[in-house]
C-alpha cells in the first residue's frame, strides 16, 4: 500500500514486534518506567546517547548528524489508558488488568524506535542532528510535553515533527490541517453556594439549582457573542451535582465542564468570560460562585513552513493521491505545547479499516499495523529532510 524507500520488511517486522510488546505491558501516565527502560536499552544498543537533565520517565536521545547544521526533533508518546481491554482474537492483549494502549501510543513509540534503529545503521546518510523524544504523560495533566518544554527539550531544535495513527481516517491516507488543527482543552469546576431550604418555601432560599440553569445558558452566549464565528469554541457542562431529595433545595450545586477553542485568543477569552459570568450571575442572585480552572492543553497550531515541508515529503514519498488535507477537530493533543514555542507539524496517518474499526479510547481499539511502514518512513524522512 505504501511505497517506502527505507522502511523495509525487516525493519517493519521489528517495529511490529516492539509495538506488540508495549501493547502487552502498558503503563499509565507518569508510570512508564518499564517502557522507558526498554527504550533506553534499545537506544544504547543502537549507540545513540541519552541526554540528562530531563524528568523521568521521559527518555531523550540525541543522534549527531554528519553536518549538524540543523537539529530536528521527533516525538513519540508512551503512556496507556485506564481501560479494560476487550477482544480475544489478538495474541498481544494487555497483560495488565484495567490498563491498555487504547490510543496507539505503543505504535508511536515503536515507530520512533524503528527510525532510530535505521539511523544507527545508516549514520552516513543523516546530516541533521536528531533529538528523539520518548514522552511520558500525553494523556494526563500536567502534561509530559509541558514539563519537557519547561526543562528545555527543544532549546537547540530548529523544528519538531510528530505523527498520530488515526482510526477515523482511512488506511492509505496521510495528512494534516495547516494552522490551527486541534482545540485547546481546559476543564473547570464550579461551586454555586446558595442557601438551602424547604421546596415548598423557595422564597426563603437562594436556590443554587435554579442559578445553575442561568449559568449554563449564559455560557453559550460566550461562544455565540464573544468569539469570532470563524474561530469557533465549545463550552460543555458534563456534570451537575446537588441535592438528593424531592422537596429540599440544597445549599450547593457543583458543575463540571470543558472549555475548548481553536485559537489561543479564543481559549483565553472563553476562560475569562466563564469565570466572570460565574461570579456575576451568582452574586446577582445573592449566591457565591467559585470557579476553578483545571488547565489542560493549548490549541495545536501546525506551522505553515513545517507543513509545506511535510506535504512535500508526503507527496514525494507516497504520491499525490495519498496526501489528505484534514479539517480541524476539537480533540486535544499535548504536542501543542511544542508547537506553541517551536516551528513544527503534527501529521495524521490513517489506519481505519477492518483491523482498526473502533475509535480511540474504546475497549476494543486496535492499531492496524499495516499503517506502520508509512509512520516509520515519515519519521526517517523528517530526520533527513525536515
Amino acid at each position: 500500500m505504501f511505497n517506502t524507500q527505507f522502511a523495509d520488511n525487516e525493519l517493519v517486522d521489528w517495529a511490529i514486534g516492539q509495538r506488540r510488546h508495549f501493547h502487552m505491558y502498558p503503563e499509565l501516565s507518569g508510570q512508564e518506567y518499564e517502557t522507558a527502560a526498554r527504550v533506553k536499552s534499545l537506544l544504547e544498543e543502537f549507540g545513540i546517547p541519552l541526554l540528562d537533565g530531563f524528568s523521568a520517565p521521559n527518555v531523550i536521545g540525541y543522534f549527531k548528524g554528519t553536518e549538524g547544521k540543523r537539529t530536528i526533533a521527533l516525538r513519540a508518546d508512551m503512556d496507556a489508558l485506564p481501560i479494560v481491554e476487550e477482544g480475544e482474537d489478538r495474541p498481544y492483549l494487555s497483560t495488565v488488568p484495567g490498563v491498555m494502549h487504547g490510543c496507539g501510543h505503543d505504535g508511536h513509540t515503536a515507530t520512533l524506535l524503528a527510525a532510530a534503529k535505521w539511523m544507527s545503521q545508516n549514520p552516513e546518510l543523516v546530516k541533521n542532528n536528531i533529538i528523539l523524544i520518548f514522552q511520558s504523560s500525553e494523556e494526563a495533566s500536567p502534561s509530559g510535553a509541558q514539563q519537557l518544554m519547561k526543562e528545555g527539550v527543544l532549546d537547540k531544535a530548529d523544528v519538531i515533527y510528530g505523527i498520530h495513527y488515526m482510526s477515523n481516517m482511512p488506511l492509505g491516507q496521510v495528512g494534516f490541517e495547516e494552522g490551527y488543527a486541534m482545540a485547546s482543552s481546559d476543564d473547570f469546576d464550579i461551586i454555586i453556594e446558595g442557601k438551602g431550604g424547604h421546596g415548598g418555601n423557595p422564597h426563603e432560599t437562594i436556590d443554587p439549582i435554579y442559578i445553575s440553569t442561568h449559568l449554563i445558558q449564559a455560557f453559550q452566549s460566550i461562544v455565540s457573542r464573544n468569539l469570532n464565528p470563524l474561530k469557533s469554541g465549545v463550552i460543555s457542562v458534563g456534570g451537575i451535582y446537588g441535592g438528593d431529595s424531592y422537596n429540599v433545595i440544597p445549599d450547593k450545586v457543583t458543575l463540571k465542564g470543558t472549555i475548548r477553542a481553536l485559537t489561543f485568543e479564543g481559549a483565553k477569552t472563553m476562560i475569562e468570560k466563564t469565570e466572570q459570568l460565574t461570579k456575576s450571575i451568582c452574586e446577582g442572585f445573592g449566591a457565591k460562585g467559585h470557579f476553578t480552572l483545571i488547565e489542560g492543553t493549548p490549541p495545536l497550531y501546525n506551522h505553515p513552513e513545517a507543513c509545506k515541508t511535510a506535504e512535500k515529503i508526503i507527496r514525494k514519498t507516497f504520491g499525490d493521491d495519498l496526501f489528505t488535507p484534514i479539517e480541524a477537530v476539537f480533540g486535544a493533543e499535548d504536542f501543542s505545547y511544542y508547537l506553541k514555542e517551536k516551528t513544527g507539524a503534527f501529521v495524521n496517518i490513517g489506519m481505519q479499516g477492518p483491523k482498526s474499526q473502533y475509535p480511540h479510547h474504546h475497549p476494543k481499539f486496535d492499531l492496524d499495523e499495516a499503517a506502520m511502514p508509512a509512520g516509520i518512513e515519515l519519521m526517517i524522512k523528517f530526520a533527513l529532510e525536515g
